[in-house]
């Protein structure tokens, strides 16, 4: 399939909207910036990272759905684990959060790759191991907040500060 046709596939509206809602539903005024919830709700320690990295999972999954090649599927999936690890990054990751605008990336990575065939059974598991690796390393980032403050909690009780 060639470049031209590649571009001929039409992306479901929806999956557009969610995207925009994430990465560009307001505009700064007098500039083109934008940004979306993805930052607003990234403000929440933790937990807002944590949140918006499910709707992500799900444009993750309609590329393959598009028919995108396995290699693309991975920087799609590497996109929204940047944008999660540095977004965990007090003050930096909420900084960073207005800036680098994983799902519209993805979506960019959507329109430029897919074949507009479905994905092989191949492909589901591929993303789903992918996706299974992501939550681990959610599971370990939350895991050592947790860690953390539990230590720093226990100095402080204990007087060793």
């Amino acid at each position: 399939m060639n470049e031209l046709e590649r571009k001929q596939v039409q992306i479901d509206e929806g999956l557009d909207n969610l995207s925009r809602y994430l990465d560009g539903l307001f505009r700064v005024p007098g500039t083109g910036w934008r940004f979306g919830l993805d930052a607003l709700i990234g403000l929440i320690p933790n937990v807002g990272d944590t949140l918006t990295m499910f709707p992500s999972f799900y444009i993750l999954v309609a590329g393959v759905r598009y028919g995108v090649p396995k290699i693309t599927l991975l920087r799609m999936a590497f996109n929204i684990g940047l944008d999660y690890i540095v977004g965990m990054v007090p003050f930096v990751g909420d900084l960073f959060d207005f800036f680098w605008k994983s799902n519209k990336q993805n979506m960019d990575l959507i329109r430029t790759r897919a074949t507009g065939k479905t994905g092989t059974g191949g492909d589901y598991i591929f993303i789903f191991a992918i996706i299974g690796f992501l939550i681990l390393l959610l599971a370990a980032t939350i895991f050592v907040s947790v860690y953390v403050i539990y230590a720093i909690l226990w100095e402080l009780f204990t007087g060793n500060i």
